[in-house]
């Protein structure tokens, strides 16, 4: 009798650790490699913190995944999706239809415009026209670049691109270049910072074109993985409801982040 309660016992305690293991599926999250504030940027013990780590903490629990960041150069992260190095994008990434070709993409997260800086002591539109002759710099592979090359460079703009935000965010600081096109939000952060307050203002929006900027932010997955899909679909649903969205968004931002 003995023996076969402890053979019933075995049985329980190992279905139990096949469920407990099914609940926590590892997901290799893939965020750019540089920081991005107020998104996502490594603090001092090189522990990643900002806006998307919180959402990206928030999707992964309420869809019961084992989350693992793992950093990714910007320009290659696609590339490492597609190749099974990492199992899904949190990083900005703009819904749109030329990225849909290779990868998809759950339900939108947050929405906002590209802005455009650049020094306090010039003023000009932020439009082909205002920028016409100065110089432009975008980050690569982002829609910044798209647009820019669409839209300004042939208005006679030069269009000067850099591996990461922060190259670009640095050449404007020391006058290398006349003004920088990315996420509002993200200039707006760096504008609050030491250098960026010193140096620049903020020269407005760019003209709307969803073709190219995308109709929001979304999770990148790999074409064919609808299970997966569909859990993230289902938790931004959720947090959404349950006000887990609202409530970490207000630790960074006084607007709602989600957009129209």
């Amino acid at each position: 009798m003995k023996s076969a309660l402890k053979t019933i016992a075995l049985a329980a305690a190992i279905g139990l650790a096949a469920i407990s293991g099914a609940a926590a599926q590892q997901v290799r999250v893939g965020f750019a490699a540089e920081p991005y504030p107020p998104f996502t940027s490594p603090d001092a013990s090189g522990n990643w913190e900002g806006w998307e780590v919180d959402f990206m903490k928030a999707i992964c629990a309420e869809a019961k995944l084992d989350c693992v960041v793992t950093p990714v150069a910007w320009d290659g992260i696609i590339p490492a999706l597609t190749t099974s190095k990492i199992d899904m994008i949190i990083g900005s990434m703009s819904i749109t239809p030329e990225r849909q070709q290779t990868i998809d993409f759950s339900d939108k997260y947050y929405n906002s415009l590209p802005g455009i800086i650049g020094p306090k002591d010039q003023k000009f539109e932020p439009t082909p026209e205002g920028l016409a002759g100065k110089t432009l710099g975008v980050q690569v592979a982002t829609i910044h670049q798209v647009y820019a090359n669409k839209y300004f460079a042939p208005a006679g703009v030069t269009v000067k691109e850099y591996q990461t935000q922060d190259e670009a965010n640095n050449d404007l600081a020391a006058g290398r270049i006349d003004a920088v096109q990315a996420d509002s939000v993200a200039m707006l952060e760096f504008l609050k910072t030491e250098q960026g307050s010193a140096c620049c203002d903020m020269k407005g929006m760019v003209k709307d074109d969803p073709e190219v900027l995308g109709l929001g932010v979304g999770v990148g997955l790999r074409k064919g993985e609808t299970e997966l899909k569909d859990k993230i679909n289902a938790a931004i649903k959720a947090i959404r409801e349950n006000g887990k969205y609202e409530e970490f968004s207000k630790k960074y931002f006084d607007f709602d982040i989600y957009g129209g």
